[in-house]
């Protein structure tokens, strides 16, 4: 999570982005390759490092503690009033906190799934100067899901999306899939269609992260080298545009895109 603070994000919102891995170093050399990113300790021991671009912070890594029950994978972080309250939601609702909630640095953090097994996390405190779409913090979250409407009544009851008090996010039904809303800026996207028990995990309920790259093809080959794979999700109509889903050495999923 987030370590130098800045302000408070507005409540609802993706407030940071984490990798949880089993090789820390590994995955740092893997994400310096195919990203270009820099690393410097998190200020919460030395198995968290927050990754930098320009010497901005993009996203943190850290290894897997050994009393954590949870995979490798990009989690979302959302900003929360009281991690408390948030984990309490999320039990009510029939989901699973997985860690916490727990004080994390200079605020509190929460792990979760949602009653489909999309793992998330919920965030109390201060945050860096950190958005989506903005520079090269990831340019879209999007939870890919068995029935969008289902899980979008579930984040609004826990994360006070639509809520009737101000300060918080809005959103919206639009061409087949729930935008949530900062003001003008998307700030997650919800979709249905996915199956739970679908054999490729590509498709399983999750969320995913979409980083900004200027030529996809040079990152595909890049994460090749690097002992990772990647998969065209669209047919480039110009080379080095489009989209390609990423997985690490260790199984982290993620998207690429230049669009």
């Amino acid at each position: 999570m987030p370590v130098t603070p800045s302000a408070v994000a507005v409540r609802g919102t993706p407030c940071w982005v984490s990798l949880t891995t089993h090789d820390l170093r590994r995955a740092q050399d893997f994400y310096a390759q195919v990203l270009g990113w820099t690393f410097r300790p998190g200020g919460l021991g030395e198995e968290f490092t927050v990754a930098l671009t320009d010497g901005r912070p993009i996203a943190g890594v850290g290894a897997l503690a050994a009393d954590w029950q949870v995979s490798v994978a990009w989690t979302p972080y959302f900003a929360v009033a009281s991690a408390n309250d948030a984990a309490g939601r999320i039990r009510e609702r029939g989901a699973t906190i997985a860690v916490g909630p727990l004080r994390l640095g200079a605020g509190r953090v929460a792990l979760a799934a949602d009653r489909d097994g999309a793992v998330f996390g919920v965030w109390e405190g201060h945050t860096p100067a950190w958005a989506i779409g903005r520079g090269s913090a990831p340019v879209s979250l999007e939870l890919r899901t068995r029935d969008a409407f289902d899980a979008t009544i579930f984040y609004a009851e826990v994360l006070d999306w639509a809520s009737e008090e101000p300060g918080g996010v809005e959103v919206a039904y639009e061409r087949g899939e729930v935008l949530v809303r900062d003001g003008d800026q998307v700030v997650a996207t919800v979709r249905g269609g996915v199956m739970e028990a679908a054999p490729d995990p590509h498709i399983r309920p999750r969320w995913h992260v979409q980083f900004p790259v200027e030529d996809v093809e040079k990152v595909a080959a890049a994460a090749l080298a690097a002992g990772g794979q990647a998969t065209h999700l669209t047919p480039p109509a110009d080379p080095g545009v489009g989209q390609v889903l990423i997985r690490d050495p260790d199984g982290g999923l993620f998207t690429v895109t230049t669009g």
